[in-house]
């Protein structure tokens, strides 16, 4: 999941260092695999490529030639469009097709068809979005998806998750019997082009007074983008069956934050804001107050892009048929470690503007506000 879902891109520099970051030696695979990406030069994209080259497998990436073209250099690219511009994919045949970039049902359905003789399993990276809702705790993969309401448009600004569950739908239809999906939470980690995440992360290594959201036993549910890559190529390899949600550690706030502040050694200090005080005050979640939602089914912020909500299953998902499967995660001190060294070493200074989360000036006066409240 990105800040709007699916819009937000890397610099091409941000990218190769984000597909670089935290590399360690990665055991070769028996079996080296065809593998084609549709998609492959966003966020998540380039920590897969990334892995399944460390595998030892044959990448081919299809993409507009856009983004990214510095990319990988000595990997096959194949030049089109998924409106369409499918000719390049033509007489072609791979092991797996990992499709990332694949937004709507009419889009998957026409490489879907046309890939279908000449690829063994299809790998579709759809999201938690596709559920119905998140008004249940311990959602799991049998849980209801999400369905496009009559006569409303394919159009993924509006209809992200229903989009995504019709496109599953289109894969499973296809492929019968040699398809995954994966279903990942919000990723975070090096190349989170979103910096909800990273807000945390560099917000607390500042230090000072922090305005924090909802109370500390809220929950919280964030997955490593590498261990999301790294699930990903095992499914390929594997030839997983099924859909797994991909997401990471059930934890609540206090875990987060304080694990943060263990990873460095400036003083803070937390005020808890709940949520009718942030509602009150004009703060959106997500944005507002990065990647936190109220732990309740009632909260109704105003419009939210791209369809973005919540509740009280929102990071409270099951994640356990994915760890069964091979899914890994690594401690949350290294998580927060890269991903402090790669915006560092990316983007040097935190804007006051223009990014998630309060300009200092603003938390500042919400910490009087709640102060005088109480």
């Amino acid at each position: 999941m990105t800040l709007d879902r699916r819009t937000l891109l890397l610099s091409t520099a941000s990218i190769l260092g984000a597909a670089r970051w935290g590399r360690l030696p990665i055991p070769r695979a028996k079996a080296p695999l065809r593998i084609l990406f549709l998609g492959g030069t966003g966020f998540i994209g380039p920590h897969m490529v990334q892995r399944a080259l460390d595998r030892g497998h044959q990448v081919t990436l299809f993409s507009r030639g856009r983004h990214g073209t510095e990319l990988f250099p000595g990997v096959e690219r194949l030049v089109g469009d998924r409106n369409g511009q499918l000719d390049a994919l033509k007489g072609k045949k791979w092991d797996v097709v990992i499709d990332n970039s694949g937004y709507t049902a009419d889009n998957v359905k026409a490489s879907g068809e046309l890939l279908a003789g000449n690829v063994s399993h299809y790998l579709f990276t759809s999201t938690l979005d596709a559920y119905r809702d998140y008004f249940t705790a311990g959602i799991d993969e049998s849980f209801p998806l999400a369905t496009l309401p009559a006569g409303a448009p394919q159009d993924p600004g509006k209809y992200y998750g229903p989009l995504k569950a019709m496109s599953e739908r289109e894969v499973a239809r296809i492929y019968p019997n040699r398809h995954t999906i994966i279903r990942p939470g919000w990723i975070v980690g090096p190349g989170d082009n979103a910096h909800l995440f990273t807000y945390w992360v560099l917000r607390v290594r500042r230090g000072g007074d922090i305005l924090t959201p909802g109370g500390p036993d809220d929950p919280m549910q964030v997955i490593d983008a590498r261990d999301l890559a790294a699930f990903v190529i095992h499914a390929a390899e594997e030839r997983l069956p099924g859909a797994y949600n991909a997401v990471g550690p059930q934890s609540n706030w206090a875990e987060l934050l304080h694990g943060i502040k263990a990873t460095t050694s400036a003083t803070s200090t937390f005020h808890w804001a709940d949520a009718d005080f942030l509602k009150a005050n004009g703060v959106k979640p997500f944005f507002g107050m990065p990647l936190w939602w109220p732990s309740r089914n009632d909260y109704d912020p105003g419009p939210m892009p791209s369809g973005l909500t919540g509740g009280i299953g929102i990071f409270r998902v099951k994640g356990e048929k994915a760890l069964a499967a091979g899914m890994t995660h690594r401690p949350l001190a290294d998580l927060v470690r890269d991903t402090a060294d790669w915006y560092a070493k990316e983007f040097k200074d935190w804007p006051e503007t223009g990014r998630p989360g309060p300009t200092p000036a603003r938390e500042a006066e919400l910490i009087k506000l709640l102060g005088a409240r109480r």
